[in-house]
């Protein structure tokens, strides 16, 4: 009976019909599997001066620069998860700190999430700056009135 077994198991059918029925395990849990985060072109960020107390709320398009106080921030991608999935917002940022004498210098770069800002701060004595939510234009913007 073993070497029934064996011998069946090693067939010219089951070296055909094993890979096939892999493939599609693999192909029906990756269809059911997590959304992917979404990529949207305008980053919503909440700034702070720590000296005026000021709190501004910024929208930054992907790929263009914002200025806030002397920092230079520039949005290099901004991904939101669908409502479907647990709510999360990563924004991937350079931020420069422009000082008025001396070269701009380097403050932070990488991604920063919504739910979790003190995860990966932006370390600086004046501002601080992190992601609130990532959108899509509104009609208005996107009417070409730029």
């Amino acid at each position: 009976m073993v070497g029934g077994l064996r011998s069946f198991a090693f067939s010219g059918i089951s070296r055909v019909l094993i890979p096939r029925l892999v493939l599609t395990i693999v192909a029906v849990a990756l269809a059911a599997g997590p959304a992917l985060a979404q990529d949207r072109p305008i980053a919503v960020l909440r700034a702070l001066d720590k000296v005026t107390a000021r709190v501004s709320t910024i929208s930054a398009p992907v790929g263009r620069e914002v200025r806030f106080g002397t920092l230079r921030i520039l949005v290099r991608t901004c991904k939101k998860r669908p409502p479907e999935e647990p709510p999360e917002t990563s924004v991937f940022l350079e931020i420069l700190d422009l000082r008025p004498r001396g070269a701009p210098q380097r403050v932070f770069t990488g991604w920063m999430f919504a739910s979790s800002p003190a995860l990966s701060a932006m370390e600086h004595p004046t501002y601080d700056v992190w992601p609130i939510d990532c959108r899509m234009p509104s009609p208005s913007q996107s009417s070409g009135n730029e």
